[in-house]
């Protein structure tokens, strides 16, 4: 390969020599190729000439280094005792163009860094060059360090400290909903940079188990990388016990009664049960934090103490236990309070009664003045119906009619004027009203003259049987007209008397 170079040396030189007798083409090359540490770099050099035109060879130098590789239209690749084994051609899908004079670095290092040359030799135009800059990208393996142990009560702390390194230098930030500040500082190496950044936070119970999370971002990495971190914060809370919301459920002869210390902490804390004036009673056993309780006798009750403990603290929970022994006398009697009670339920009867008894005065007045006038109108009635039904039969016998219109008209002169206005108020119709004083009147006067009427009639009535039985003898049992000639009384067939 030495002597194939050295017999195209003079036609390299013959070419240089008359650059510019035929049309130039054009080559193409990046300014910059980026590539990340480890994978294979290409570096393409690509003419693109007149038609006509033929590249003869392609040349690859470092600057400053010396020879890379030659590529020959003819003779194919030859890479330099440097870069044995580093350097090869790129894979084409189609058979390897002439024009093509790209090169591949294997497994590129921070080393290859720098700028690379390459250099096109045509016919008949001659030769051109151009130049490009590799850049081997390192990146960062960050890595997160936590703070020392973060305590309920502490000051400002450190919680985590993350760092990374690669190059060019990478970005690192924190990500975590717990409120605190970072710091970050940077240190310069000879072919990268290191940041370090720290998180520093009040620690609180609340900060317990939050996330804390390191964000480096870098060219190199295809994404952002993270490392998270969990909070640690030591703390211990105050315990509380469960089980006597309701004093009088504690009562002589309960089952199943139970206290629960509830406490909690970080790390988790251990419990323990004891009682103020002595040891556990019998039967009263501890699990974990909760105190188990026999069938409840008043010999249990007192002052039981809950010890919560963990690396951070210890605290204490105290609650008297008070066993009810069920009374059988009853409660005791205020006497105070239950004077006033009698004095108002008494007044409250009283009061009942007087109402009681107003409302039934009320009522029986009420009722007894609808009977009287019931009564008293019923009486009226019964007055006016006897009334008119004794007219009524008066006026029926003409004889007593006339007897009796004869006496009246003897013996009172105003009572045919009385009879007169008593017939015409009973023909006057049921629907005729009058005021209860001139009928009660009316009615009196009107039974006044029927009871002297009947009176005369009656004696006009005796005095004629007594005239007729003048004339006549009773002999066993039977009348028999006196024997006297002219005394006028004649028996007819009928037994009648004429």
């Amino acid at each position: 390969m030495v002597g194939a170079g050295a017999r195209l040396a003079p036609l390299l030189l013959l070419l240089t020599t008359f650059p510019g007798q035929c049309p130039a083409g054009e080559l193409e090359a990046p300014a910059e190729v980026t590539v990340v540490l480890g994978q294979d770099a290409e570096l393409p050099c690509f003419y693109r000439g007149e038609p006509g035109e033929r590249v003869e060879q392609v040349a690859w130098a470092r600057v400053g280094a010396g020879e890379l590789a030659l590529l020959n239209a003819q003779y194919g690749l030859h890479v330099s005792e440097a870069y044995a084994g580093h350097v090869a051609l790129p894979a084409r899908p189609q058979p390897r163009d002439p024009a093509d004079g790209a090169i591949l670095l294997r497994n590129a290092v921070q080393a290859d860094e720098g700028d690379y040359e390459c250099r096109v030799s045509t016919f008949p135009a001659g030769s051109f060059q151009a130049r490009l800059n590799l850049r081997v990208l390192v990146p960062p393996l960050p890595t997160l360090n936590p703070g020392p142990p973060l305590e309920e009560g502490q000051g400002r702390t450190l919680a985590a400290s993350c760092t990374a390194e690669g190059s060019p230098e990478p970005t690192v930030s924190w990500e975590t909903p717990v409120k605190g500040s970072a710091t970050s500082r940077s240190a310069a190496r000879p072919r990268s940079a290191a940041v370090t950044t720290e998180f520093h936070l009040v620690p609180s119970r609340g900060m317990n188990g939050q996330p804390l999370t390191c964000v480096v971002s870098h060219p190199g990495l295809p994404e952002d990388k993270r490392i998270t971190h969990r909070l640690r914060v030591a703390y211990l809370a105050e315990p509380s016990v469960w089980g006597l919301e309701e004093p009088e459920e504690w009562h002589e002869g309960k089952e199943g009664a139970m206290l629960k210390c509830l406490g909690e902490g970080q790390p988790p804390p251990s419990f323990n049960w004891t009682r103020l004036d002595g040891p556990l009673p019998g039967g009263v056993r501890a699990d974990k934090g909760t105190l188990l309780f026999p069938a409840l006798t008043p010999d249990l009750g007192g002052t039981y103490v809950c010890r919560v403990s963990n690396a951070v603290s210890a605290r204490e929970s105290r609650v008297v236990v008070d066993v009810k022994v069920p009374d059988t006398e009853g409660p005791p009697v205020d006497v105070v309070s239950a004077s006033v009670v009698a004095v108002g339920v008494i007044a409250a009867l009283l009061l009942c009664l007087l109402v009681a008894a107003v409302v039934l005065m009320s009522l029986y007045h009420r009722r007894k003045t609808q009977r009287l006038s019931q009564k008293y109108e019923e009486e009226l009635t019964l007055t006016r119906e006897n009334s008119i039904r004794r007219l009524h039969s008066h006026h029926s016998d003409p004889r007593t009619q006339e007897e009796s219109v004869g006496l009246r008209a003897d013996g009172h002169p105003d009572s045919l004027k009385d009879n007169s206005s008593c017939s015409v108020m009973s023909e006057e119709p049921e629907g005729r009203s009058y005021s209860t004083l001139t009928t009660v009147r009316e009615i009196e006067t009107q039974t006044e003259l029927l009871a002297r009427a009947e009176d005369d009639e009656e004696q006009q009535r005796d005095a004629g049987i007594k005239q007729a039985m003048s004339h006549f003898v009773q002999e066993n049992g039977t009348l028999r007209a006196k024997p006297t000639a002219g005394n006028g009384i004649y028996i007819n067939g009928r037994g009648h008397l004429v």
